[in-house]
């Protein structure tokens, strides 16, 4: 059955009476029509006819012309849209290398290595290249799902690796002389999805990277590096910055792509009051459930995006729900898909939203990557991505093959959303976002000249030893000898220790291994959670959604990884609660303004989770707080504050009003709307604001990095610090309600429940401080 025309849509999704004003703008993207190029000669004529059997009849020009860089030796970045066939780029000379360096009888000569952030989209591609069916090639997948006879048979015959920056870390760069053939006949290394590579992730990457590098050079390769990327700004320099090599981007886009329509969504207010009294609207992921009820009746095939585990099986189970009471035969058509679950679970999913069993999926960030589910119509977005790339890549995933396609962008109830609905010139016709990493961090530098020290003794001879690892590293290995990690000798520092350095590195900053949640009558493991976020989502008495169950978490052993859970549904859910404190280490910059002052630098956090909240559902109104005895979290970051002196603020006549509330108000706000200046999530930021803080004697607002050592997000928010603040000013002000609610100045995440809460105060403070 065909499905409506997108104008067509659009009125059906607007036309309830409760949704007459949620439609606050509607952007139309136009049609790109495609530049095709011939296929270049020095291409092996058995991959060629690979593509073509696959039905690639002519690349597109962005290809041709990657390919060609990479195939003369030039380290390349394609930096072009989603769905924009940026494999072919890499994939032209890597296999061509392939196939052409066999031996007499067919054995292993050029290897590639591709990596990926996710084990999901590296078995995607290595489906997708078995599908091509280039003859005699040897692909293989190598990651915690892969078999002991799985993994040598990678390592002895394999010419095509995938993995993940994980692997690379904990197994093939330790276990380099057992991977000794394949390192030396290394010509390509892919890194695919580089976007995602930010923050103290893509900081502890691009070290694993240096390492790759080293290792390489020690078996005598040199291989070419092929980096893909959803449009970014500065795309050489941020490769530059992940591989420490001189980078050529390749950001002209030849594909085609039919006409988009982006609809900016505002959930109207519903009856009663939130926190403190605050008014609150409906939630997005409510809306984005509708939304997707509506579009499965229709047959549009849709993809949901949201930003929390809970709320992609929220919205799931929700349309679910509504789908049976339209059409019981509708109802099976709608899944979750999230991080999580068992990996059996995740490719059933993969395959059944393929091959069109299902029409809605609900699904974190994971399906953001470039796994192959084209033949989308739709996108809803539940919630601002968090940066104008990852809208960009969210919204590409609808509309491949030149047809039309619909986004909407459903506002969350925070001040960024609600800013960016009311403010499209903020989102739209802007450049993306150049992403944030910082290789030399000492708390990402450290471990991981261990784990190299570990692979091959470090030394300060030849261009690819310490000097790769950049200009910290001889400070930092000196340190490192001090503390008794390294031991020098003649020929250089040694890793001692009996223990694996590579386990020094957690390089996705969970804190910990993974969180195992255990089902307490069976002992089933149905899931995991970051140790780190463990505190505050799997902590005893926490309501936890797998697959559409509900779980109540019974007990939780951080030293053993471990929560225990029981089936069953309370009725509600639950929200944790923490106390933050925050001293100011050491000022690295600080400047001067007419009323204030602002600084960056290094500062000591010390947040503890002390209860949490139950909100009855459906409603969201709080019933009740159950205190909790957890240990105290200490991090080491950076962050920027601001300050104003007693004298400003009595002139300003702000002694009189409610001061903490105010500097309390504009904190949460400017957390709020930091994402649009730096490539982050709120969740990767935190705040602490004092009407008086002791070490700077003034009222301070702080905004930190939630990562050891920083990650580059408070630093950007310094560089663009009136712009930023000003926007926080302007989306206070311009908040319809009148007191303060969660669209402007209240925080989900706050520990002290929203309160004191200044909205005028704030504005007026806010005011001073920009002058």
């Amino acid at each position: 059955m065909p499905i409506p025309p997108v104008d067509i849509l659009v009125s059906r999704l607007t036309a309830r009476p409760d949704r007459a004003d949620a439609l606050v703008h509607l952007e139309e993207i136009p049609a790109r029509a495609a530049q095709v190029v011939d296929w270049p000669g020095w291409l092996s004529t058995d991959v060629r006819e690979s593509f073509v059997g696959a039905g690639i009849t002519q690349p597109w020009r962005h290809q041709v012309d990657a390919a060609a860089l990479a195939r003369e030796g030039h380290h390349v970045v394609v930096a072009t849209g989603t769905a924009s066939g940026k494999s072919l780029a890499y994939l032209m000379p890597a296999l061509s290398a392939i196939t052409g360096s066999r031996g007499d009888k067919g054995q292993r000569g050029a290897t590639a290595l591709y990596l990926s952030p996710t084990k999901a989209l590296a078995h995607d591609q290595a489906d997708a290249l078995g599908r091509l069916a280039v003859p005699g090639l040897r692909i293989s997948t190598h990651d915690g799902d892969s078999s002991k006879e799985q993994r040598q048979w990678t390592r002895d015959h394999a010419e095509y690796v995938l993995t993940n920056p994980d692997m690379l870390h904990h197994s093939l760069l330790p276990g380099h002389e057992r991977w000794s053939g394949f390192f030396a006949a290394l010509q390509y290394v892919v890194i695919d999805e580089v976007h995602h590579y930010r923050g103290v992730f893509g900081s502890h990457v691009a070290q694993v990277v240096r390492r790759l590098r080293r290792i390489c050079a020690a078996h005598g390769s040199d291989p070419t590096f092929v980096l893909a990327s959803a449009t970014v700004a500065e795309p050489a320099e941020s490769a530059r910055r992940l591989t420490g090599l001189d980078v050529t981007a390749v950001d002209h886009d030849g594909s085609p792509h039919g006409r988009s329509t982006l609809l900016l969504w505002e959930p109207p207010f519903v009856a009663g009051v939130g926190e403190n009294g605050a008014p609150v609207r409906r939630s997005a992921t409510a809306e984005v459930a509708d939304l997707l009820t509506d579009l499965v009746v229709e047959r549009v095939r849709t993809l949901a995006f949201v930003a929390s585990r809970r709320g992609t099986e929220t919205i799931a189970r929700t349309s679910r729900r509504q789908l049976a009471e339209v059409d019981a035969s509708l109802s099976g058509q709608v899944a979750a898909y999230r991080g999580g679950y068992l990996p059996e679970e995740r490719r059933e999913l993969e395959e059944a939203l393929r091959d069109g069993r299902l029409t809605g999926v609900a699904s974190t960030s994971a399906l953001e990557l470039g796994v192959d589910i084209s033949g989308l119509d739709a996108v809803l977005m539940a919630g601002f991505p968090g940066t104008r790339a990852g809208l960009w890549q969210q919204l590409g995933r609808a509309g491949r093959g030149g047809e039309e396609s619909l986004g909407v962008l459903v506002a969350r109830d925070d001040p960024l959303d609600t800013y960016l609905v009311h403010h499209p010139e903020a989102l739209l016709g802007q450049p993306v976002e150049a992403f944030v990493l910082d290789p030399d961090n000492p708390y990402v530098l450290g471990p991981h000249l261990c784990a190299a020290a570990a692979e091959i003794p470090l030394t300060e001879d030849g261009p690819a030893d310490l000097a790769i690892f950049g200009p910290g590293a001889r400070e930092a290995v000196d340190a490192l000898t001090a503390a008794g990690l390294l031991r020098r000798r003649p020929r250089g520092w040694f890793w001692t220790d009996r223990s694996r350095a590579s386990d020094l590195a957690d390089i996705r900053s969970s804190g910990g291994p993974p969180v195992r949640l255990v089902e307490e009558a069976t002992g089933r493991v149905i899931g995991t959670v970051d140790h780190s976020a463990a505190p505050g989502t799997a902590h005893e008495g926490a309501v936890y959604l797998h697959q559409g169950e509900t779980w109540l978490v019974t007990g939780l052993d951080l030293d053993e990884s471990v929560a225990t859970i029981v089936a069953s549904d309370p009725g509600h859910t639950t929200s944790a609660r923490e106390i933050t404190d925050i001293t100011v280490v050491a000022e690295r910059s600080a400047l001067a303004w007419s009323s204030g002052r602002l600084a960056f630098g290094d500062v000591c956090v010390t947040r503890q989770v002390v209860s949490y909240l139950k909100r009855r559902q459906p409603g969201n109104e709080v019933i009740g707080e159950v205190p909790l005895d957890l240990p105290e979290q200490v991090l080491q970051t950076r962050a920027v504050w601001w300050t104003v002196p007693p004298d400003v603020l009595e002139r300003a006549g702000l002694q009189g009003r409610d001061l903490p509330g105010a500097a309390h108000a504009a904190e949460h706000a400017s957390i709020g709307l930091l994402p649009l200046f730096a490539t982050c999530d709120r969740w990767d930021i935190g705040g602490v604001s004092t009407a008086l803080h002791p070490d700077t004697g003034e009222l301070t607002v702080f905004v930190y990095d939630g990562h050891p050592g920083g990650a580059g997000f408070a630093e950007r928010g310094f560089g663009s610090a009136r712009r930023w603040l000003a926007a926080t000013r302007d989306a206070i002000a311009d908040c319809g309600c009148t007191d303060g609610c969660p669209s402007c100045v209240q925080s989900p995440k706050c520990g002290n429940q929203n309160s004191p809460l200044d909205k005028a105060g704030a504005v007026l403070l806010l005011d001073t401080l920009l002058g």
